[in-house]
């Protein structure tokens, strides 16, 4: 497993390595890296028709994923309620961006259409297996498994030129305590939840350590653990970016660290311009870095735990 572990890593520490000064270079990458998440979470989708008893198996799957997110989420809420609680953040101090450049909606409907590929995917893979199931499986899990090496060498190089040194980041103390505790209240969500899915404590705590970033999560998760485990991970991620879409315009001016940090990885993404659009300016790096560090984090934690 270990062995796994550095034959993983080692492409998202390739990726950081190489600097990219040119802005039509990193387009392509942000578009590799989009790319590559589709055709993995495609192919993950032909591997969950792939299991006897589909039906079955995805009840199991969405039942597994409830309780995570049902653990998760509270224990996230207190930290960073707790945290809101101490804290001089305040949302209400920056101005408001009304035409933010993305929308709620738009954010929704990309955030929805990666589950639809994970279910075109598996409808795929249900017609496949009136052909020849045995090929199509044999090869499209190598095929995941190239295009996963692929996607980590990428957001390596997507994380190392993000355009804010690591100085920057660590010196940035609202978004540290923030990523801190979204982490931390993860991890024991996890942790007391390993038990009640029949996992062993670090499986609990490598499917709690997405921080949100489900693109990533599932198929690491997938990769090493199956198709059903990935998909728990995947929409338990999930639920937490649409959870976040509803929470943040309600809560960012009462508590702001708390607004800013549920949305975990998204908050530098996808989240963030919903934070921009009702938190103003000022939330924009404190998202931006607390996003960072949960980014940075996920991958390799996840594949450490996974490594016991």
């Amino acid at each position: 497993m270990l062995a796994g572990l550095l034959l993983i890593l080692l492409p998202l520490i390739v990726g950081y390595l190489v600097p990219v000064r040119h802005t039509s270079v990193l387009a392509m990458i942000d578009r590799g890296v989009n790319g590559s998440v589709y055709v993995i979470l495609f192919l993950m989708g032909i591997s969950l028709a792939g299991l006897e008893d589909l039906l079955d198996q995805l009840s199991r799957m969405s039942g597994q994923a409830a309780i995570l997110f049902a653990i998760i989420t509270p224990l996230n809420l207190l930290a960073l309620a707790w945290l809101s609680r101490h804290s001089r953040l305040r949302a209400g101090q920056s101005p408001h961006l009304p035409n933010a450049p993305t929308s709620t909606g738009s954010a929704l409907l990309g955030s929805l259409s990666l589950a639809g590929v994970v279910v075109l995917g598996t409808m795929f893979g249900v017609g496949a297996s009136h052909w020849d199931a045995r090929a199509v499986h044999a090869w499209a899990e190598p095929l995941a498994e190239w295009t996963l090496y692929l996607l980590l060498a990428l957001i390596g190089c997507q994380l190392r030129n993000s355009g804010m040194p690591l100085k920057q980041i660590l010196l940035n103390r609202h978004g540290l305590v923030i990523a801190i505790s979204v982490a931390l209240s993860s991890l024991l969500g996890g942790l007391l939840a390993a038990p009640l899915l029949d996992l062993r404590w670090n499986e609990g705590l490598a499917m709690a350590a997405g921080f949100g970033w489900y693109s990533l999560s599932g198929i690491l998760i997938g990769d090493q653990l199956g198709p059903v485990l990935g998909g728990v991970a995947f929409f338990n991620d999930l639920a937490r970016e649409l959870f976040a879409f509803l929470l943040i315009p309600l809560v960012i001016h009462r508590a702001t660290p708390l607004a800013i940090g549920y949305g975990g990885a998204t908050s530098m993404d996808f989240t963030l311009p919903v934070i921009q659009q009702h938190g103003g300016v000022a939330c924009v790096p404190i998202a931006i870095v607390n996003g960072f560090l949960l980014s940075l984090l996920s991958p390799p934690l996840i594949l450490l735990l996974l490594s016991f």
